[in-house]
């Protein structure tokens, strides 16, 4: 349920943020704790997220999967914010994307072989 404050943005509470985000109310707990997401919090003490939490927490779960700790992403919110960068960022975003596409490389790798031992094996009873 979302909950208005002062009659303009409407924020949500921490298990719609959870539930539009696929994750758990403890994560969106973890992020705000790492400083990712922060909350204002509602006369009864409640966390209330602004609209835009949902896409952060899915941009915080991609990045996780991806392999980027809690600090490289931090670094990275401003870029997310902004929608711009300076050459330091630019450089560190190019890094990151040069280890994720040498990890796709390897998992590929790893696909190309298996199914090479699935088509050998699949000739047997």
């Amino acid at each position: 349920m979302s909950v208005a404050v002062d009659g303009t943005e409407r924020l949500m509470r921490i298990g719609e943020v959870a539930r539009g985000a696929g994750v758990s109310v403890r994560a969106v707990r973890y992020y705000e704790q790492q400083g990712l997401l922060s909350a204002d919090r509602s006369p009864a003490g409640q966390r209330l997220y602004r609209q835009d939490a949902i896409a952060r927490v899915r941009f915080f779960q991609q990045m996780y999967a991806a392999g980027l700790t809690s600090r490289r992403i931090t670094e990275l919110l401003p870029c997310w914010d902004a929608g711009h960068t300076d050459a330091d960022q630019r450089a560190m975003l190019r890094a990151e994307r040069e280890r994720i596409q040498a990890r796709i490389d390897e998992l590929e790798a790893a696909r190309d072989r298996l199914d090479q031992v699935i088509a050998q094996t699949d000739t047997h009873p």
